[in-house]
């Protein structure tokens, strides 16, 4: 079994530029692999490996600049869930597009995920889910809204158009693991919404403690690495990746007469021209030999 760790944390670099090698440099000698981004905000980011190597390397973490309190979620993995590692330089640990959101200067209430249920129960709470499109249609919280965003650069748009909507609710909102929500409530904060909340630790941690006999969590929740979903308990779901458009597609979507491996399904049937879908075809005869002879293809 491998460890996958997802972190972030907000702390401003002045050099993410000089973290960055010794970190990639930690990470390789360790037998870590997955995506670790930096900026002048913070680190974000999924890895996975031996216990050893995780915990080697997020010791080198918290000895960043501001992250000796760093805190992540961990999940188990039965066969690796990446094929390398990456360090990254980025403008944003998450993008929003929006120049004057901070989240250390204030986010919305933190909800446990014990306390959850009971917040988003009341009548005076809107639930607002601010993943993508292509993570809602495989799970979300009960009565929660889906905004229908691509990106998350889109969300800030979507509330301007429907912020009437709410009234004088209060607004409970939630992600994968909490990273958005630290943006999404300082924005709702900076638009006026002073009783705004964000379930901590997100979905991940939701699962990860709350019984699922007790959950209000209906279906999968999407994760950016090879096992593409987790059920209660972090248990890996029955999901698989399209290669063509990294949708998710369940077990039932791979019956549809639009699958192909490696080149469509059907939520991508219409979407690329001939000329790609033979490059996903020569693709995918590569990854199975590569397959056949027990290696991992990159490309995957």
């Amino acid at each position: 079994m491998y460890t996958v760790a997802a972190l972030y944390k907000f702390t401003p670099f002045a050099a993410p530029e000089k973290l960055r090698g010794p970190l990639l440099a930690r990470c390789e000698a360790a037998g870590v692999m997955g995506t670790l981004l930096l900026a002048r905000e913070g680190i974000n980011g999924t890895i996975a490996g031996p216990r050893a190597g995780i915990d080697a390397v997020l010791g080198h973490i918290r000895t960043m600049p501001g992250c000796d309190d760093l805190e992540w979620k961990e999940s188990q993995a039965s066969e690796m869930p990446f094929y390398r590692m990456k360090v990254r330089l980025k403008r944003e640990i998450v993008t929003m597009g929006q120049p004057d959101v901070d989240p250390a200067n204030g986010t919305g209430h933190y909800v446990d995920p014990k306390d959850w249920n009971a917040l988003i129960s009341e009548p005076d709470v809107v639930v607002i889910d601010t993943r993508n499109s292509y993570e809602t249609a495989i799970g979300t919280f009960e009565g929660a809204i889906d905004p229908g965003t691509g990106s998350f650069r889109d969300f800030p748009g979507w509330w301007q158009k429907n912020a009437a909507r709410f009234g004088n609710k209060r607004v409970a909102m939630f992600c994968t693991g909490g990273i958005r929500c630290e943006k999404s409530t300082n924005y709702l904060r900076q638009q006026g919404v002073e009783d705004v909340f964000h379930l901590k630790g997100g979905i991940l941690k939701y699962l990860e403690e709350v019984p699922e006999a007790e959950s209000k969590w209906q279906g999968k929740c999407f994760v950016f690495d090879q096992r593409v979903s987790v059920g209660h308990g972090l248990k890996e779901g029955e999901h698989h990746l399209c290669h063509a458009c990294r949708r998710p597609l369940g077990p039932e979507d791979l019956r549809r007469p639009e699958y192909e491996e490696g080149v469509r399904c059907h939520q991508c049937a219409n979407e690329y021209s001939e000329e790609q879908r033979q490059r996903f075809r020569n693709r995918q005869r590569q990854m199975e030999r590569a397959a056949k002879l027990g290696v991992r293809h990159l490309g995957q």
